[in-house]
């Protein structure tokens, strides 16, 4: 047999075990090791019932506003946490643009490789195993760093590509955008027998049939759905590029648009970037294809804005894929989502009423403004002079997240203040009775300093534990409040 021929033969078998595809033991896991220090990437413990054995590490900027995005990182098979957060370059952008990180980790007890089991329907799907144990770290960070609800993003590399795409099926109400590196398809395969047919062959489905396995997910979901981010080598022989034109199909046909691109562009590092925009022209879906890259995470070690990372064992130098990736989710502005005016954020944004198509809003005004932005979910909603605002043409029962900017003489909007939330009325409440340790484990509600709160009115719940016991309903899309009198009619 030809040197070359052989050569490409281990590399297939070496990189199919480690994707852990089979549970055989054949590669040795790496070890893991312990998390950086204090300062840097720490450990978080109880995050909630945890029903996936993970691990919840994070990292978070000083001087972390609140109100800022948050990005879940997922490892590689043989990686761990620290792995992650040391080669990825996100630090580098948590530290730039202001945004808190949290970095979950397996163990080799969930997978023999330590891979996040992507092939799995007991652990990849809502509410069960690895996927609920993801969720519930977002809700743990949210609490803790006061991060703004409606901008989360996953990403992850490999087998926690997979996990990624798994996780903006089920929960496509807590991530706003993801970005699968070398990753799979949506519940491309929900056994282990399964899983290698998906890594290397092309399963001749429809677009409509990718996009129905991410309906399926989460049924009676209608959106909005996640913008996702896909990252291919054409070289890979471990996660095929046919994965990549999977996801494509799958993620435009969730978003109701063509498998045509919008655009297209050359990127540093032999990248090709394919754009997919939605109806209003906005890039929906975004495929990044680097010719010549094998299996692993796009990294480009260097000082420049658009370099990040360092090399190590599937980090691979050719584009900063974290840099492009944040950019495409707007990550690329003040700590607070500011713009390029000087004056401060505003203060003390509250909601002051809604109907079932309104939102009003007022805050405190600030010296020196002609007007303010209101921004929902991200994007401007529209403008004011006064303190002061109504948003309306709203969807009933939904939830949206609101902060405010203020505009100066010129014509530049300053920062961004933190963000509140706000649910429409319409719909009848949904009641739910139970302790507050099993509210939080349902994602009814999170915990601060053994405090129990509410998710979305944030009302004081009294101490998280099995003793104390309170009635929610749930009034709009992921906002509680107390009904402890009876629920609401």
């Amino acid at each position: 047999m030809r040197p070359s021929v052989l050569r490409r033969l281990l590399r297939r078998v070496t990189f199919t075990a480690v994707l852990g595809l089979v549970a055989t033991g054949l590669v040795t896991t790496a070890s893991t090791g312990p998390a950086a220090a204090a300062g840097t990437l720490q450990q978080v413990s109880n995050f909630g019932t945890n029903p996936g054995n993970l691990a919840m590490y994070a990292y978070t900027p000083t001087g972390l506003p609140a109100g800022a995005p948050l990005v879940v990182a997922l490892h590689g098979c043989t990686q761990s946490a620290n792995d992650y957060f040391t080669h990825s370059g996100w630090q580098k952008y948590a530290d730039l643009w202001g945004f808190a990180v949290v970095f979950p980790q397996t163990n080799s007890a969930n997978n023999s490789s330590s891979c996040f089991s992507w092939f799995d329907a007991t652990k990849n799907t809502r509410g069960k195993g690895e996927a609920a144990s993801v969720v519930q770290m977002v809700n743990t960070a949210a609490a803790q760093y006061g991060s703004d609800t409606h901008r989360v993003f996953v990403t992850g590399l490999s087998a926690g590509g997979g996990m990624t795409a798994d996780l903006l099926a089920a929960y496509p109400d807590v991530f706003a955008g993801g970005a699968v590196d070398s990753g799979l398809p949506a519940q491309c395969a929900t056994t282990l027998t399964a899983a290698s047919g998906c890594q290397q062959n092309n399963q001749n489905l429809t677009p409509a049939q990718w996009g129905d396995k991410v309906r399926g997910a989460n049924p009676g979901y209608a959106g909005p759905w996640p913008r996702v981010a896909i990252w291919q080598g054409t070289s890979d022989y471990t996660v095929y590029p046919v994965n990549a034109t999977e996801l494509r199909d799958q993620w435009t046909n969730v978003w109701g648009i063509g498998q045509s691109a919008s655009s297209t562009q050359s990127l540093p590092g032999s990248t090709t970037l394919s754009v997919y925009n939605d109806t209003a022209g906005k890039p929906a879906v975004e495929l990044y294809s680097v010719a010549g890259m094998g299996h692993g995470l796009a990294i480009a070690p260097g000082s420049g804005a658009d370099q990040c990372g360092s090399t190590g064992a599937y980090f691979l130098t050719t584009i900063c894929s974290s840099y492009w990736t944040a950019k495409f989710w707007g990550l690329d502005g003040a700590p607070t989502g500011g713009g390029t005016g000087s004056l401060p954020a505003p203060a003390g944004l509250v909601v002051t009423g809604s109907t079932d198509t309104t939102v009003s809003l007022s805050w405190t005004a600030v010296p020196g403004a002609v007007s303010y932005t209101v921004y929902r979910d991200g994007a401007a909603a529209g403008s004011t002079g006064p303190a002061s605002f109504t948003d309306s043409g709203l969807a009933a029962a939904t939830s949206y997240g609101y902060t405010v900017a203020a505009v100066d003489s010129a014509g530049n909007a300053g920062a961004r203040s933190a963000a509140v939330t706000a649910g429409t009325t319409g719909s009848r409440p949904q009641c739910f009775t139970a302790s507050n340790y099993a509210q939080v484990a349902a994602g009814r509600a999170h915990q601060s300093g053994g405090i129990a709160y509410a998710n979305g009115s944030n009302q004081n719940l009294g101490l998280w534990n099995t003793f104390v016991t309170h009635t929610l309903a749930q009034t709009s899309p992921g906002w509680f409040v107390l009904a402890d009198a009876g629920c609401p009619a």
